[in-house]
């Protein structure tokens, strides 16, 4: 079976304070976009992955999708899996694009070996497999909450706005991003009664990570000013980084300078 499997953005991403577990309470809004990633998943007597398009560097049972598969065969009696990924979201750029291949590989899993899972129970699984998996089971517009986990649903719709993506040549780590990042306090949160009122968001919807990370790499807070300056009504930084991106009524030019920039735009 074929699947697409969708980037998304984060509105607002508020980390709030650092548990005793070590994990970080947050505050976000999940958004999928369309920028997918390829999955080609059939049946097969063990496990083995061909990866084209983007290189992802690492070794095999590092791999979200291997770990997803993993996990399933822990719980239900399944063989294994030939899977073709064409690697089309960037890695290390805060669009979740390796929680996405994991979460749709579990979904393939549950359709390809007829386990009749519903999704609480597929988002369960997920959230073993990282703090942004459970959002891809369903992946609509919603609010994360505690380590990313807690997801509802919420009134968000960016139908007929321009969506632009920018990734300069870096990559963030999480446990980078997460060193020493600004804490909002845990009773923080965001004010979801600006959603309806996009001029507003710049002021209300901050991302936590930006204040740290834009010290270390100037031109992603470049890159974010410039967005305005091209007419967005928001920008920001999505996740963790290394992506800026910019929400626009209508179409922008994009400038020649970033022609050795990841870019990507579309009419969501």
């Amino acid at each position: 079976m074929i699947i697409y499997a969708p980037a998304k953005i984060n509105i607002g991403l508020k980390i709030l304070n650092q548990r005793e577990d070590l994990y970080h309470n947050l505050d976000s809004l999940f958004y999928p976009i369309p920028l997918y990633d390829l999955l080609e998943v059939t049946k097969s007597e063990e496990f083995n992955i061909n990866i084209t398009g983007i290189p992802i560097i690492g070794n095999l049972k590092d791999n979200l999708i291997y770990k997803a598969w993993d996990l399933i065969r822990k719980y239900h009696n399944i063989g294994g899996i030939d899977v073709h990924l064409h690697k089309q979201i960037p890695t290390g750029a805060g669009l979740g694009g390796g929680s996405s291949d994991a979460s749709n590989t579990l979904k393939c899993l549950n359709s390809l070996y007829l386990l009749n899972l519903n999704n609480s129970t597929l988002e369960k699984y997920a959230a073993e497999l990282g703090a942004d998996c459970p959002f891809f089971i369903r992946a609509k517009a919603s609010r994360a909450q505690g380590i990313g986990t807690d997801i509802s649903d919420i009134d968000l719709d960016l139908s007929n706005y321009y969506l632009v993506l920018v990734k300069p040549d870096i990559h963030i780590s999480t446990k980078e991003a997460y060193s020493n990042v600004n804490l909002e306090g845990k009773n923080d949160s965001l004010n979801l009664g600006v959603i309806p009122n996009m001029g507003k968001w710049k002021f209300e919807f901050v991302n936590s990570f930006e204040n740290k990370l834009f010290k270390l790499y100037p031109v992603l807070e470049e890159l974010k000013r410039e967005l305005y300056d091209l007419g967005a009504i928001y920008a920001s930084m999505s996740g963790s980084g290394a992506t800026i991106y910019g929400i626009f009524k209508n179409k922008p030019d994009i400038p020649k300078k970033w022609d050795s920039h990841f870019v990507w735009i579309k009419k969501l």
